[in-house]
């Protein structure tokens, strides 16, 4: 996995904090980093692999399937806070439970179980999906039983859709705007985790060339922002019972009184 980085330690929510959080992340990963392991990888791939920066460098018009162009709305409000439960790339095919991510002993931000390499990981102190700031979604590339969640990260484009689906059911959608590689030794901390003003994402796996002694030597990162929100799709309606038939009318023979209808018994 990608080499760890140190991540910010975690602060309890209050309103305050969660109005300067994104800011505070900010900070503290320029003066440490994010730190995340990479020992499930380092024995993945006996070979160099493949480079990823001219992949990501491509231009949205290339052969390997740019975004149609979407007509510009004006974006949505952010949401308040609620967990993500799982995230999807329709265009690669991806739909993933959600875990949360928080911070070891060493304050070094975790990733997502090795035995479950389907997993992607959401870091639960910063934004939510759809709060507005920077938030922060990891998830393996591969590991030493295979290709994991994030393996085809680099094959996104702008303009390509990344879904987050919350715990209250909405789906908060983002728009990639792009796909970068950054070598290890000069990761732009505050480019990718600095201060936002509207809801963004970013989806982090390892990248670039592969080595069996050090690893993936960089990180591949997708930069995305709220376009749109999905609210949850109402339950379709029960059926209406059957309507009771109507009681036939009954009538009495003529020439005989009529009895009082008896009364219910007041309780004592």
């Amino acid at each position: 996995m990608a080499q760890r980085r140190r991540a910010p330690i975690a602060r309890r929510r209050t309103r305050a904090y969660r109005l300067t959080r994104t800011a505070a992340l900010a900070v503290s990963l320029v003066v440490g980093g994010v730190w995340w392991a990479q020992d499930d990888e380092s024995a993945a791939l006996s070979a160099a692999g493949p480079m990823d920066s001219e992949v990501a460098a491509a231009p949205a018009g290339d052969s390997r399937g740019a975004a149609s162009p979407r007509p510009t709305a004006p974006p949505p409000r952010p949401l308040p806070p609620s967990p993500a439960v799982s995230l999807a790339i329709p265009h690669l095919g991806i739909t993933a439970p959600v875990v949360d991510l928080g911070l070891d002993a060493q304050h070094h931000l975790t990733t997502p179980p090795l035995d479950n390499p389907k997993l992607v990981g959401w870091y639960r102190q910063g934004p939510s999906p759809g709060e507005s700031g920077t938030a922060v979604a990891v998830g393996h590339r591969d590991t030493k039983t295979g290709a994991a969640v994030f393996a085809e990260l680099r094959a996104l484009r702008p303009g390509r859709l990344v879904e987050a689906r919350r715990a209250d059911g909405k789906v908060a959608v983002y728009t990639v705007d792009r796909v970068t590689t950054y070598d290890k030794a000069h990761f732009p901390d505050q480019e990718v985790y600095g201060p936002a003003s509207r809801p963004e994402l970013r989806l982090i796996t390892c990248g670039g060339r592969f080595t069996p002694k050090t690893g993936y030597e960089s990180n591949l990162v997708v930069f995305a922002h709220l376009t749109q929100v999905r609210l949850p799709t109402p339950a379709p309606a029960a059926p209406a019972a059957p309507a009771a038939p109507a009681a036939p009318a009954v009538t009495r023979p003529s020439g005989h009184s009529h009895q009082a209808a008896p009364r219910h018994r007041t309780a004592p």
